[in-house]
């Protein structure tokens, strides 16, 4: 397996970070770049794949499903070089890295409070016995349960897996035929292979009418958590709840007393004491509620978003923290950054795209659909990443980025070219 050349440092002049799976190229490439460049890493995954060893001083094959062989692999690391950490940023691995790392009498998140992040469900209990506003919530076993808790919970409802990320599986439903449609969609529903880890299952919940925000939060002690960003989401047309964007600025929630509580009440009710935490929540007009917590930093290339648009490296403040080390959380800018995902208007196979669109303020422009690939309305075809001074230049951008490119795909019925 390849690996990242070190013309100037041996393996022995800093301890490695353990870094569990590499994710996907599109969405941690960047953060896996930022990791290697103040840490070497030893990178253990199913498959290293190319890209990611580049980035690795070791590039270790182990089957992340598997507890007790990952524990083997990092023993026989230790035993040849000092460790300092272990870190995932993917949420399939959470539990597993808390576990390693206690095994390894490293820094982290308890493996119980891991756990609880991963588990809709729990979270929901931790939040309710803490009084922390969230949804009323309700695990169902079929279709039939489902409809009896929509009619306890009143319509509109919200099903989702127990246990995915992404809003991957999530619909509203507002009758009991389409609370049915949506229990079969969120059982079914995949991820990145991640619908084979964690506790199957499926919640209903009360609907929460509001915007959609995360708050990026650095937790250094049990008692000192910092709320490094505040990112608003954007949202595709309901039912489903598919991320269309995210935009990170100045947001003047960062100093509202309301966020700021509820954001250190909720982790304090989960039990995380150190770690990067990417919590969602909606801002009802009852205020604040929790959706989810992660314990890990966001995904969709918010950390990116956060330190374009404020210096701060979330990826090296995780690695920091899974290190012991003391990280710096002093902002070095105040810009906007944004991101949007583009979705096809038609399900079929891709013919063609073009996009030739270049400017100072348009960070990337990724096809993530080519030619040849079939695609569905779920499908993301591309992303763009763009900054500006405020947030409404940074959406004025991102219009004038998407209005540049062109897409073709060879539907059933006809070949839609969107231009």
């Amino acid at each position: 397996m390849p690996k990242r050349p070190q013309p100037s440092c041996p393996e022995t002049c800093a301890p490695l970070l353990i870094v569990l799976g590499a994710g996907d190229r599109t969405y941690q490439s960047w953060a896996l770049e930022e990791l290697a460049a103040a840490y070497p890493i030893a990178l253990l995954d199913r498959q290293p794949p190319a890209w990611a060893c580049t980035h690795a001083h070791h590039a270790i094959t182990a089957d992340l499903a598997d507890a007790e062989a990952v524990a083997e692999a990092a023993r026989t690391l230790c035993a040849r070089d000092k460790v300092a950490g272990v870190l995932t940023l993917l949420e399939d691995h959470v539990e597993l890295a808390a576990q390693l790392a206690r095994r390894l009498g490293l820094p982290g998140a308890t493996p119980a409070a891991a756990a609880a992040c991963r588990d809709k469900l729990l979270t929901r209990a931790l939040l309710s016995t803490s009084r922390v506003p969230s949804a009323r919530s309700y695990l169902v076993d079929d279709a039939d349960s489902a409809v009896a808790h929509a009619a306890v919970l009143g319509k509109p409802v919200v099903l989702k897996p127990r246990h995915l990320g992404s809003s991957v599986g999530v619909r509203r439903a507002d009758t009991p035929q389409q609370v049915r449609t949506a229990f079969h969609h969120a059982r079914t529903a995949t991820l990145f292979g991640l619908e084979h880890t964690g506790t199957p299952g499926v919640l209903i919940e009360e609907y929460l009418e509001g915007p959609e925000i995360s708050a990026e939060c650095v937790v250094a002690t049990p008692t000192a958590t910092r709320i490094a960003a505040i990112t608003r989401k954007s949202l595709g047309a309901e039912p489903s709840f598919l991320a269309t964007g995210h935009l990170v600025d100045a947001d003047p929630l960062l100093a509202d007393p309301g966020i700021r509580n509820i954001v250190t009440s909720a982790i304090q009710a989960i039990g995380i004491e150190r770690g990067v935490l990417h919590l969602e929540m909606r801002l009802t007009p009852r205020g604040p509620r929790i959706i989810e917590i992660n314990a890990r930093p966001g995904g969709d290339l918010i950390p990116r978003l956060v330190h374009l648009a404020t210096g701060l490296n979330l990826p090296r403040i995780a690695a920091d923290l899974a290190t012991g080390a003391q990280p710096d959380v002093t902002p070095t800018r105040r810009r906007s950054a944004a991101v949007r995902f583009l979705y096809p208007q038609a399900t079929g196979y891709v013919t063609a795209v073009n996009s030739g669109f270049t400017a100072p303020w348009l960070t990337q422009f990724l096809w993530t659909a080519a030619p040849g690939e079939h695609v569905t309305a779920a499908d993301r075809t591309a992303l763009a990443i763009v900054t500006g001074p405020i947030a409404a230049a940074c959406l004025k951008r991102l219009d004038r980025a998407q209005d540049s490119c062109g897409i073709h795909i060879q539907a059933d019925t006809a070949t839609v070219c969107v231009a």
